[in-house]
């Protein structure tokens, strides 16, 4: 507890520090201009890098760019914590979107060694870490720490009914069912987990010759998805 009184005392004379303010502006410039590109090329669908497969890197960025639609979600994501840290108003939630990232590259690159964020990726963390702290105050109260300003500031949970909410409860029963009856016929076609899984739902499909080849283009050749995909939208359009 004395330390976290230490620390909410030199968070209060860090941020009354000019040169401190511009050290905060000057780390959310740096990691914004550090995702943005990087983003943006996930978005248009290109290649990160031109690394060889057989490079654990390469290897991992090669079956990430075959994701398809998660790849360019990668991006959106990466862009979108990069313009929220260039705004002031949003800086702090563009703070903790970017942590889980960077943290997760952070450990990949050393994990794999690899040179090209062996040392940035580390400085970024850390970047980030300091741009958390810096924000302290809105955070801590998401903290597993005692505020005494805590239970006043915050509005305390009272059971007022104990009736049974059935409306509430239909409605839920009424999302699962949506979401599951979506899924399952969002997509006109699955890869399945087996040859055989995947041909069976060949049966029903408008062209099973089409089905048929996607299933062995994925699990006997061993392509790419996107481009079993591809070929199987060409051969029913």
């Amino acid at each position: 507890m004395n330390l976290l009184i230490s620390f909410e005392g030199f968070h209060l004379k860090a941020r009354g520090n000019r040169w401190m303010q511009l050290f905060a502006i000057f780390l959310r410039v740096a990691l914004a201009a550090g995702f943005l590109p990087s983003g943006m090329v996930k978005i248009l669908g290109e290649r990160f890098t031109a690394l060889a497969v057989n490079h654990p890197m390469g290897f991992y960025l090669e079956a990430l760019h075959y994701t398809g639609d998660y790849y360019t979600f990668i991006g959106i994501v990466q862009v979108t914590a990069a313009l929220l840290l260039l705004i002031p108003r949003t800086a702090t939630l563009g703070a903790l979107l970017y942590f889980p990232i960077i943290l997760n590259i952070c450990v990949l690159s050393l994990a794999v060694r690899f040179d090209g964020s062996l040392f940035t990726s580390p400085l970024m963390v850390l970047a980030n870490l300091y741009l958390l702290c810096w924000d302290y105050h809105k955070l801590k109260w998401a903290l597993p720490f005692y505020h005494k300003r805590a239970n006043s500031e915050i509005p305390t949970w009272k059971v007022q009914s104990t009736s049974f909410p059935l409306a509430f409860f239909t409605g839920v029963f009424a999302t699962v069912i949506l979401v599951v009856l979506a899924v399952v016929t969002g997509f006109s076609i699955y890869p399945r987990n087996s040859l055989s899984h995947c041909h069976q739902q060949c049966e029903d499909n408008t062209n099973p010759e089409a089905c048929s080849t996607f299933c062995d283009c994925i699990h006997t050749a061993g392509t790419p998805y996107t481009t079993c995909l591809d070929a199987y939208n060409n051969a029913i359009n």
